[in-house]
């Protein structure tokens, strides 16, 4: 179903009462009776399990799967994969400049990702009440993946060369997988960049800014929305993450949700940001109650705020707790 995504986003934010946007997905195991395991490989399966949840739930939009090991596993990554976790990268890549400069881009299909492109391309036929975003993972997320998470923070001081050799082939390949996505039906997408929050803000601005910048630039346009998702401690970097003139950012519970709220533009939607492990998967609905009413409290009276999670929903997260918190969100906005 196609959104002028610029208006969907300014109706949205003009609203009174908003419907929740959570990065709500992987839970949807549980309604359809498939392993989390087999359905990061099979794209029909992921399609059934997010219209799963549009159906239980009332969301603003419907994410696909964050699952941060497909990219570097179309490079190919090692991954480990579970029947009822997310799959996640277990080895290193790219260790020096040589293996840099050899590494490959690889086509769209690759690895999982035509399976993720083949779930949103149903999907997107499936869902036409409200936007469809797919996930795809952030340059220093993909590049820090690639070359070890504890690496790549010693190279940006020691070898940044190496890390900028993968970051441009990183985002060559994220372009292409976004366009995919675009093509396939998608409404747009949610770039996941939690390694960023990692950075200092000089670093951030050479080694994650730019190169999202260069996604959305390159695919985002008024029917097509871009999404920053970052879950780390953003606070410093606002300033700097703002640039990315993104649609829309996802803001991670590691920090007060009013500080990106007072940082972001207005015509940007900010949403976030309850703890999905913590409240979400190891809460009570009383918890998750009373937290989504004070978060709102506190929040709504941004208009660019829209309540959701600080990050992607654990698939075996209790389905009453989910329910707790749109029945919150329902509660707050009917009361007013």
């Amino acid at each position: 179903m196609k959104f002028d995504m610029k208006q969907w986003a300014a109706e949205y934010i003009s609203s009174s009462t908003k419907k929740a946007m959570p990065i709500l997905s992987f839970p949807g195991v549980q309604l359809t009776g498939h392993t989390v395991d087999e359905m990061v490989r099979d794209g029909h399966l992921q399609a059934v399990c997010m219209k799963a949840i549009a159906d239980k739930f009332d969301t603003g939009a419907a994410f696909s799967l964050m699952d941060l090991s497909v990219e570097a596993e179309a490079f190919g990554s090692p991954v480990h994969y579970s029947e009822d976790e997310v799959p996640t990268v277990t080895a290193a890549l790219v260790h020096d400049e040589d293996e840099a400069e050899a590494l490959k881009v690889p086509e769209v299909g690759a690895g999982r990702t035509g399976e993720c492109v083949k779930g949103i391309k149903e999907v997107s036929e499936m869902i036409t009440d409200r936007p469809v975003l797919a996930g795809i993972i952030g340059p220093f997320s993909l590049a820090g993946r690639l070359l070890d998470m504890t690496e790549i923070m010693i190279m940006t001081y020691e070898d940044p060369e190496v890390v900028e050799i993968v970051l441009e082939k990183a985002t060559e390949f994220l372009i292409k997988y976004a366009q995919a996505f675009k093509e396939a039906g998608a409404n747009g997408i949610a770039i996941a960049e939690p390694a960023a929050g990692l950075l200092s803000p000089n670093l951030i601005k050479e080694f994650s800014t730019p190169y999202v910048k260069r996604i959305r630039e390159s695919v985002g346009d008024d029917n097509f929305a871009v999404l920053y998702h970052n879950c780390g401690s953003v606070v410093p970097l606002l300033d700097n993450i703002r640039e990315i003139n993104a649609g829309a950012y996802s803001i991670g519970n590691a920090v007060d949700i009013e500080e990106a709220l007072k940082a972001i533009p207005q015509e940007s939607i900010v949403t976030g940001n309850i703890d999905p492990a913590g409240t979400f998967r190891n809460g009570t609905p009383e918890q998750m109650r009373k937290e989504t009413l004070e978060l709102l409290e506190r929040c709504s009276k941004y208009p660019n705020f829209v309540i959701g999670s600080g990050c992607d929903i654990p698939p075996m997260t209790p389905l009453e707790n989910i329910q707790a918190f749109f029945d919150a969100v329902k509660e707050f906005y009917e009361g007013k």
